[in-house]
């Protein structure tokens, strides 16, 4: 999971908590709705971002293997030197 899609993620959790104590849901189907409106905040987001790189931000891969990857290249770059 790369940083673009912990910010993303962060994005969905705020926007999805903001409209909760803006709108106030008091049943299960309530909080779904606002959930799915906090969701979407974030996947236009990501979309918009995604028009603009021309390409995805979305990865394969998981926080530990992302991390992984990094120290990988960083190794690499100084193995360089």
């Amino acid at each position: 999971m790369t940083n673009t899609e912990l910010i993303l993620n962060m994005l969905a959790e705020t926007a999805t908590t903001d409209l909760s104590k803006e709108h106030n849901p008091e049943t299960f189907d309530e909080n779904i709705d606002v959930a799915q409106k906090g969701g979407n905040v974030a996947r236009s987001a990501r979309l918009e971002l995604e028009k603009q790189l021309g390409h995805s931000v979305v990865t394969p891969l998981n926080a530990k293997e992302y991390i992984n990857q990094i120290d990988n290249n960083k190794t690499d770059k100084s193995d360089e030197k």
